[in-house]
C-alpha cells in the first residue's frame, strides 16, 4: 500500500496532524487567558472588599464619636427680663394676675402653679426668685419685684426672709410658679414695722435659680 493511500484510509496526515497541533495551541493559549481573566476578576474583588472593611471601619469610628455638648443657654424672655432657667414655662416671662384668698386662712399653704422640672430647692442655698406679694383678705397689692424687673436673691432657712417663705419654699424645684398663703404669724405680725403689711399674705413666687 502506498502511503498516498495510508493518508487518505486513515486521515492522519500531515495537513490534519498540523492543524490539530494548532487547535491545542489555541486551546492552550485561550484557557490561559481565561486564567489571567479569572485571577484579575479576584483581585479586583478582593480590593473592593478590602475598601469596603476601610470605609465600614471609618463609619462605624466616626458614628462612635460624640460631638461636644454645648452648655445649653437660659431661656430669655422678651426685654430680657426675667432670665428662665433652661426648660422653664415661658409663662414665667409674665407678671402673674395675684387675687385675694378665700376662707379663713388657719395654716402655711404652698401651691404649685406652675410645676418646674430642675431640682427641689434645699435649706442653705441660695435662691432666685421673682414674686408678688398682696393681701390675703383683699388681694391688694403691696409688693413685687416685677416692678423693679430684678429678682431678688437669698440662702433659704437662714431667717433672711419671712418663716413663710423659708418654709413654703423648701422642696419646690426650680422654673416653679409657687403660691404661698401665709398666715400672720409666719408673715409680719399682727403688728409689723412701719412699712410692712399686718395679717394674712399672699405671694406668688416664681423659683429662678437655685444653688
Amino acid at each position: 500500500m502506498s502511503e498516498r493511500t495510508e493518508n487518505r484510509s486513515t486521515g492522519q496526515g500531515p495537513e490534519t496532524k498540523a492543524q490539530r497541533r494548532l487547535a491545542d495551541q489555541l486551546a492552550a493559549q485561550k484557557a490561559a487567558e481565561a486564567k489571567k481573566r479569572r485571577q484579575a476578576w479576584l483581585g479586583a474583588l478582593a480590593g473592593v472588599a478590602v475598601i469596603a472593611v476601610i470605609v465600614g471601619v471609618f463609619v462605624v469610628t466616626r458614628g462612635g464619636e460624640q460631638e461636644p455638648k454645648q452648655a445649653a443657654a437660659p431661656a430669655g424672655c422678651s426685654g430680657g427680663f426675667p432670665t428662665l432657667p433652661e426648660g422653664a414655662d415661658q409663662a414665667l416671662c409674665t407678671k402673674p394676675q395675684v387675687g385675694k384668698g378665700e376662707g379663713e386662712l388657719t395654716g402655711l399653704k404652698a401651691t404649685p402653679l406652675i410645676r418646674g422640672t430642675g431640682p427641689a430647692v434645699q435649706p442653705g442655698q441660695q435662691v432666685t426668685v421673682n414674686y408678688v406679694g398682696v393681701r390675703y383678705r383683699s388681694g391688694e397689692e403691696f409688693d413685687a419685684s416685677w416692678k423693679r424687673s430684678e429678682p431678688i436673691s437669698f440662702v433659704l432657712g437662714q431667717g433672711n426672709v419671712i418663716p413663710g417663705w423659708d418654709q413654703g419654699m423648701q422642696g419646690q424645684t426650680v422654673g416653679s410658679r409657687v403660691q404661698l398663703d401665709i398666715p400672720a404669724e409666719l408673715a409680719y405680725g399682727a403688728n409689723p414695722p412701719d412699712g410692712y403689711p399686718a395679717g394674712a399674705l399672699r405671694f406668688v413666687v416664681d423659683v429662678l435659680a437655685a444653688r
